[in-house]
C-alpha cells in the first residue's frame, strides 16, 4: 500500500481541485455579506502561506489568532498548518491575565488579529512579550500591519512540504471551567482522522449539497472540526462574523442546511426561526454541544420546525468530537416522545473513539456495565485524543495508567451505546454524604413553561456539607410563588433531599468563554448566606 503522510494540504487540495466552485459567505461588521469560492481561497491561502514565512515563522512556531469566524480565519486555518507551523487559535473571552499566560506558554511569535477585537487585543499584547501583530481590516491604523496588504504584496509559496503527518498543525486550550486553562496540541494526523469520523454519514453527514454554518467559535476547539469537515466534503460554508445580530436571517438569506452551536444559542433563536419558518426550509440539522439541550427544546424544533437535532460530545482533548446521538433503524417504531428521550442523550461513540464507565478502586479502575442505570466515570481513547497536555507530564488526575483519558464527566451508558452525562465528576452535589446531580435537577426544572434558563450549584452549608441551589431566569415575571411551584415539580421526581433549598430568580445565567453555564461565577455571586 501507498503510505505516504495524511495532512491538512491534502483536504486543501481536494477542496480546491474537486470543490472550487463551493462558497464561502461572511457576514461582514456592517451587515453585508462578502462571497468568494473555494478556488480564491485557496490562491489567498498559497500567497499568505509564503507570508507568513517572511516574517520569519519557521517549521513548529506558534502562530496565534485573535479572531472570529470569518474568511480570513478561515485561511489562516489553512495556511498556517500548511507551513508546518502550529495554528494557535486564542479564546477571546477569556481573561486579559488568562490569554497573557497562554500566549507566554505557547511562545506564540506571530498573532492575526480581527480588527474588531483591537482595543481588547491591545490589552492583551502590553502584557505579552509577542509584539508582531497583522490585523485583517485593510483600513488599519498607521501602526498596525493590514492583513490585505500582506497578502497582495506576497507570491504563492510554490509547494507544501509537511514531511511528518505527527507534526502538529493546531494548539487549543481548554476553557479553564475545572482550572487553569490546560494546552492540548493537535497533529495533521489526528486532525485528518477527525475529519474523515466526523464526516461519516451516521456523525456530522456533511454532503456537497450542504450550506454549513458554524456559530460555534473557531477558537473553539477548531469550531468541532467543521471548517476541515465542510471543505472535505464540499459543502459551502458561511461564517457569522463578529455580530451575527440576527442569526435566523442569516441562516434564511444564505440557505443554510446544517448549523452547530451551544444550547444557548438555540434558545435564543427559536422564536425568530419560528416567525420565519417558511423562509428557512433546507434547515435540515442542528449540531447541539457544550451542554445538554433541554428535551422541551429539542421537542419544539423537531415537531414546529421540522429541524432535526443532533446532539454531539467531546472535548478540546478529543480535537473534539467523541459522540453523536442519531436514532437507529430499531427505534422508527418509538413514539415521538420517546424518540426525543433517546435524542437528549450525548449519543453513541463515533467510528474510531472508544468509551468506558469506570470506578476507582484501590487497585486502579474496575470497568462498569452498559446498563443506562449504573453510574460510573466517563474515560475515552481514539486515534485523535490526547495522551498529555502542552508541556505537562501526564498525571494519574487527567490519564489512568493503561492511557485512557479521564473525562472528568460521571455519565450512564445503555446497551445500544448511548451515552448521557449525568455531572462533572467536580459538580456532583455531596449532601449529606449523597450525591445529588445538578443536570438531573437542571433538565426536569427546564421542563416548566415558566423556566427560561436554570443553573443548579452547591452551595457550602454547615450541617450537611453542600446542598442545592438554583438560579433560574424565568420566561415571562408572574405573581405565582415560582419557588413553591418548582419545589412541587422536583418532588415528583426526586426525594426531598435533592431539592433546592434556594431559588434566586436572575435576568440572565453567567456564562463561560464556550457559552456553558459559569457555575463558578454563580457560588461568587450567590454565597452561602443568600436567601430566597
Amino acid at each position: 500500500m501507498m503510505n505516504y503522510p495524511l495532512t491538512l494540504a491534502q483536504i486543501l487540495e481536494h477542496a480546491h481541485r474537486i470543490h472550487g466552485d463551493k462558497q464561502v459567505t461572511t457576514l461582514l461588521p456592517d451587515g453585508t455579506l462578502h462571497r468568494y469560492n473555494y478556488t480564491t481561497l485557496y490562491e489567498r491561502v498559497k500567497r499568505l502561506a509564503n507570508a507568513i514565512t517572511q516574517f520569519g515563522i519557521q517549521c513548529g512556531d506558534r502562530v496565534a489568532t485573535y479572531a472570529s469566524n470569518t474568511y480570513q480565519h478561515l485561511e489562516l486555518y489553512y495556511a498556517i498548518p500548511c507551513i508546518g507551523a502550529v495554528l494557535h487559535p486564542l479564546n477571546i473571552r477569556l481573561s486579559t491575565e488568562q490569554l497573557a499566560q497562554i500566549v507566554h506558554e505557547a511562545e506564540d511569535k506571530l498573532i492575526f488579529v480581527d480588527s474588531e477585537f483591537r482595543e481588547p487585543f491591545r490589552a492583551l499584547q502590553n502584557k505579552t512579550a509577542c509584539k508582531q501583530a497583522i490585523y485583517f481590516d485593510p483600513t488599519s491604523m498607521d501602526d498596525d500591519v493590514p492583513y490585505e496588504r500582506v497578502l497582495s504584496e506576497a507570491t504563492p509559496i510554490p509547494t507544501w512540504d509537511i514531511q511528518d503527518e505527527n507534526w502538529a498543525m493546531g494548539l487549543c486550550y481548554t476553557s479553564g471551567t475545572q482550572g487553569e486553562p490546560r494546552g492540548v496540541l493537535y497533529t495533521h494526523r489526528s486532525m485528518f482522522l477527525h475529519t474523515l469520523a466526523a464526516n461519516q454519514a451516521d456523525v456530522f453527514g456533511l454532503t456537497e449539497a450542504d450550506v454549513v454554518l458554524p456559530i460555534v467559535p473557531m477558537f473553539h476547539a477548531m469550531a468541532w472540526g467543521l471548517p476541515y469537515a465542510s471543505m472535505f466534503a464540499g459543502a459551502d460554508m458561511v461564517l457569522p462574523g463578529t455580530k451575527p445580530l440576527c442569526i435566523a436571517k442569516l441562516i434564511a438569506e444564505t440557505g443554510v442546511t446544517v448549523a452547530a452551536g451551544v444550547p444557548t444559542v438555540w434558545a435564543q433563536v427559536y422564536s425568530e426561526l419560528y416567525k420565519r419558518r417558511k423562509d428557512i426550509p433546507r434547515l435540515r440539522r442542528l449540531i447541539v454541544g457544550g451542554e445538554a439541550m433541554p428535551l422541551s427544546l429539542i421537542e419544539a424544533y423537531e415537531k414546529e420546525l421540522g429541524v432535526e437535532i443532533c446532539h454531539a460530545w467531546g472535548m478540546t482533548e478529543m480535537s473534539p468530537t467523541g459522540t453523536f446521538s442519531k436514532l437507529r433503524g430499531a427505534h422508527r417504531g418509538l413514539s415521538d416522545a420517546e424518540k426525543w428521550r433517546i435524542k437528549a442523550k450525548q449519543g453513541r461513540p463515533i467510528p474510531g473513539v472508544e468509551l468506558r464507565l469506570a470506578a476507582e478502586t484501590s487497585n486502579g479502575f474496575t470497568e462498569l456495565p452498559w446498563d443506562g442505570e449504573t453510574v460510573g466515570e466517563l474515560q475515552v481513547r481514539s486515534p485523535w485524543t490526547a495522551n498529555r497536555y502542552y508541556k505537562v507530564e501526564p498525571t494519574a488526575e487527567h490519564f489512568t495508567t493503561d492511557k485512557w483519558l479521564r473525562t472528568g464527566d460521571m455519565a450512564t451508558i445503555d446497551a445500544d451505546g448511548y451515552m448521557q452525562i449525568v455531572d462533572r465528576a467536580k459538580a456532583l452535589i455531596r449532601s449529606g454524604g449523597e450525591s445529588i446531580s445538578s443536570v438531573a435537577l437542571e433538565a426536569v426544572l427546564l421542563k416548566h413553561p415558566c423556566v427560561h434558563e436554570v443553573a443548579v450549584v452547591g452551595i457550602p452549608d454547615e450541617k450537611w456539607g453542600e446542598r442545592p441551589f438554583a438560579a433560574v431566569v424565568l420566561a415571562e415575571q408572574t405573581n405565582e410563588n415560582i419557588s413553591d411551584i418548582l419545589r412541587q415539580q422536583l418532588a415528583s421526581e426526586f426525594p426531598k433531599f435533592w431539592i433546592p433549598d434556594q431559588f434566586v430568580f436572575v435576568d440572565e445565567i453567567p456564562k463561560t468563554s464556550v457559552g456553558k453555564s459559569d457555575k463558578r461565577a454563580i457560588l461568587r455571586m450567590f454565597g452561602p448566606t443568600t436567601s430566597g
